[in-house]
């Protein structure tokens, strides 16, 4: 008997044709039957003769499948048995009271992500390396690209390549030599044909995320590119695309990010990027997360088909600082991926210091958005996380996976932005019984030696001192009324207030 787990991904595959291009030549479908769904997906070819089809069920109990199309002669057909959801699987993402992310099952999730641009394109020594920092715990989500990167301390060639050919040659290529506007000439694709070893590749990569619990937000298309792949007709990125979601959607840790920088890639206009989203909305049956990541100018997230909004900083000071603006404006959860990195390249965007990095987790947070974690320390090797992974260098991890510990721990299904006096950051829980029922307290760069509280008389409070960057919890006794709270006097402490119930 054939079982998958809700929410888990069942691979169905048969033998069919080869003659000619199977890529383009044949179609390949599956409909999969239960008492409360009925999906309809486009499957691919996988090479070798082989055709699959995969399917996520959001339901438990009996389920009938077809597998059929022009790849073969015969259609197939079965049934299959969907059970219970194992303990760490709480379904796909989604939104929950327009601003906050919940996964299926209603489980409150609280994005601590990190970026590693090209890590799916590196050897497999490092690969290890990236998931054995990753078996840490430090982080919640991951964005990497299908496509591999030229960019600075990134001109070596990936492991593979997503389409059959040739590419340019890449000797001698350095941070000298760098540029914005690569000659393509030299690169010869068949973008007809992916490579199925290419999508295997990615695919073990969110396998290996979904292990440990890490949503896999993948950039489909990005402007750093040495081999035309951001260069693509209408044809070729309508191919690809479909390819793409035909292989990753049953996944249910995957998030899209139609392109990194998006507003850099000068070959595509905003009728390409709203093409590419209305095959999204039509093809991926799950409804996974769904946005656009900006380099200088926002994409317009006001958009039905966007999720949420996946932002860069615009500004060298203020930025996540701007969270409760961009809720209030855009009504939906306010996601940073990029804030800067920790790190100590030549580059604003990634040296900031990892206390500071770990500031603008703070900041963003309390505020009712999320935030992202990258880092770029000058490397021997070359080898920067924000693009290869690897190994860890820097001191914000601990604190982010610190952070999440305590966001885990918080009531509700999100913060949002209290009141407080003009030199704090207070972070609440919508829709408590009473509106001061749990409150955290940010002083970031303050150093404040005590803190004086105004409560309510009749109730008691818990209170705890929290140094975010000693990564502490110190209790601080029962309270009622107004009372004095010391202090250390030391930048990056918080306080959180929790209401006694009686």
């Amino acid at each position: 008997m054939i079982t998958v787990e809700k929410w888990g991904m069942l691979e169905m595959e048969a033998v069919g044709f080869t003659a000619g291009n199977p890529f383009t030549d044949y179609t390949v479908q599956g409909v999969f039957t239960g008492k409360n769904e009925t999906v309809t997906v486009d499957g691919f070819y996988d090479g070798d003769g082989v055709y699959k089809v995969r399917f996520m069920p959001s339901f438990e109990g009996d389920y009938t499948y077809e597998i059929s199309g022009s790849f073969s002669e015969t259609v197939t057909k079965g049934s299959f048995t969907v059970t219970a959801p194992s303990a760490n699987n709480h379904g796909p993402m989604r939104v929950a009271g327009g601003i906050h992310l919940i996964y299926e099952d209603g489980t409150p999730y609280y994005s601590v992500g990190t970026t590693c641009y090209a890590w799916a394109h590196q050897p497999e020594e490092t690969i290890q390396k990236t998931l054995r920092e990753l078996d840490q715990g430090y982080f919640n989500k991951m964005r990497f690209c299908v496509f591999p990167k030229h960019y600075i301390h990134n001109f070596r060639d990936p492991e593979t390549f997503p389409f059959e050919g040739t590419p340019v040659d890449s000797s001698g290529l350095s941070e000298e030599t760098f540029t914005y506007f690569v000659d393509f000439a030299g690169n010869d694709w068949d973008f007809t044909r992916p490579n199925p070893a290419h999508f295997r590749r990615m695919e073990r990569c969110i396998e290996e995320l979904l292990k440990r619990n890490i949503e896999a937000d993948i950039i489909v298309m990005h402007p750093y590119d040495r081999w035309g792949f951001s260069q693509m007709d209408r044809a070729a990125d309508d191919l690809y695309w479909n390819y793409v979601i035909a292989r990753f959607a049953a996944y249910r840790n995957v998030w899209w990010s139609l392109a990194n920088e998006y507003d850099l890639m000068r070959a595509k206009t905003l009728q390409d990027w709203e093409h590419y989203a209305e095959l999204l909305c039509k093809k991926d049956p799950y409804n996974h997360m769904r946005s656009v990541h900006n380099c200088m100018a926002f994409y317009d997230y006001n958009r039905p088909w966007i999720t949420h909004c996946s932002m860069q900083r615009q500004d060298l000071y203020r930025h996540v600082e701007y969270t409760g603006e961009y809720l209030a404006k855009y009504g939906k959860p306010v996601v940073w991926d990029e804030i800067a990195y920790e790190g100590n390249i030549d580059m604003g965007w990634g040296n900031i210091s990892g206390q500071e990095l770990t500031r603008r987790f703070w900041e963003a947070m309390l505020r009712g958005g999320h935030a992202g974690h990258g880092e770029t320390y000058v490397h021997p090797e070359d080898i920067l996380w924000w693009s290869h992974g690897g190994e860890l260098h820097g001191e914000s991890p601990a604190r982010i996976r610190f952070l999440h510990q305590i966001l885990s721990e918080t009531p509700g299904i999100g913060l949002k932005r209290g009141n407080g006096d003009f030199d704090e950051l207070v972070g609440v829980v919508d829709a408590m019984t009473w509106p001061d029922a749990y409150e955290i307290h940010y002083y970031g760069f303050g150093r404040p030696s005590f803190r004086t509280y105004r409560k309510d008389p009749t109730a008691k409070y818990r209170v705890e001192i929290i140094d975010t960057w000693e990564m502490t919890v110190t209790d601080a006794g029962v309270h009622s009324g107004t009372f004095r709270i010391p202090l250390p006097g030391k930048e990056y402490m918080a306080v959180r207030i929790r209401r006694i119930e009686e």
